[in-house]
């Protein structure tokens, strides 16, 4: 016996690292050392930092993934994986530097794993972060045929006087909320058991659930369900970036993913603070109410577990609310007002 005749395909997997190579060619960034092949991925701290603070992150996509390899669609995929991890990272103020993945699979598919290694590579790049290298396991009797899974980690640097740890945060602040692109990558586990209702068979019998994903209900502007559900999360990096660059005085920052806003909000504040979320401020984008009606979902339970159209708050003073408005509205993002700090 060999490792072929076990199920592992070492000459499909060193063909699917030089596929990828040239992709994340592009994503490199100063400070990178080094390429792709080795035992561990090489940067170099960016000069300038007199007390540089390393921040971590690690996520994956949940359960969306499984949307994804149903509909045989696995461009963006990628993208949720590095937004997922670079906008908890960006939260504490720091700069995203570099990201790895981790990918497993029963049977490796160079092709589809590079249009999901091409999804990070794009990501990445509008991160102004490097993939700095990952992990491609073949693990047959694991996964069957045509199933891959994800995880991401993320390293970002901060000045240490920089560093959001809420204790920056003002009675009297603002909480500005960006909007969210959809679900983006949480929930999914209820939107899966939604999609079931509405089948007469479990969600494992694809064709019944390719027929759902492909109805047009009329909260999603001519969308289908599948391309709705699809919407990669959103980067905020950029937009971040821009508000620190012209000035901004930021106080807190809060990434909304499992849990909604009653869960992640308090996670940016300082003791003995809370925001009364105005919900009324915003609308909920269509996919939302289409989720709460099919599902019987009651507000609350909504409430506590998707981002309702906010995927990311920023905590700062009021005299600064409009300019910064105004800076992120340049990405082609609106921003609601969704509260005020108080003791």
């Amino acid at each position: 016996m060999d490792y072929q005749q076990a199920g592992v395909n070492l000459a499909g997997a060193r063909g699917f690292v030089e596929a990828i190579r040239p992709a994340i060619g592009r994503t490199q960034v100063p400070g990178v050392l080094g390429g792709i092949g080795g035992f561990g991925g090489y940067f170099q701290l960016p000069a300038g930092y007199q007390e540089p603070v390393l921040v971590a992150g690690t996520d994956g996509v949940g359960t969306k993934l499984k949307l994804a390899q149903i509909l045989n669609k696995h461009d963006t995929i990628g993208i949720d994986l590095v937004a997922m991890c670079v906008n908890d990272v960006l939260t504490s103020n720091a700069k995203p530097l570099f990201f790895l993945d981790y990918v497993a699979t029963g049977v490796l598919d160079g092709k589809t794993l590079a249009t999901v290694v091409e999804g990070m590579t794009h990501a990445c790049v509008q991160s102004g972060c490097a993939l700095l290298g990952g992990e491609t396991a073949e693990m047959p009797g694991f996964y069957v045929p045509g199933v891959y899974d994800l995880a991401g980690f993320c390293v970002g640097v901060v000045e240490r006087r920089e560093l959001l740890n809420g204790s920056q945060v003002e009675i009297g602040d603002v909480a500005l909320g960006l909007a969210s692109s959809g679900v983006h990558s949480n929930g999914y586990s209820l939107v899966r058991k939604i999609l079931e209702s509405l089948t007469e068979s479990l969600i494992t019998d694809d064709t019944n659930m390719l027929a759902i994903l492909a109805q047009t209900p009329p909260e999603l502007g001519g969308k289908t369900l599948g391309e709705s559900l699809l919407v990669p999360t959103t980067i905020y990096v950029p937009a971040i970036n821009a508000l620190r660059e012209q000035g901004i005085e930021i106080h807190g920052m809060a990434h909304i993913t499992g849990g909604g806003l009653p869960e992640n909000l308090p996670r940016c504040l300082g003791q003995n603070q809370k925001v009364a979320i105005q919900w009324q401020n915003w609308q909920w984008p269509g996919i939302f109410p289409w989720l709460a009606q099919q599902g019987n979902i009651s507000e609350s339970a909504m409430r506590e577990t998707f981002n309702l159209g906010i995927g990311y708050v920023v905590v700062l003073p009021p005299a600064q609310v409009a300019k910064a408005q105004e800076i992120v509205a340049q990405f082609g993002m609106k921003t609601y007002i969704i509260g005020e700090v108080m003791g």
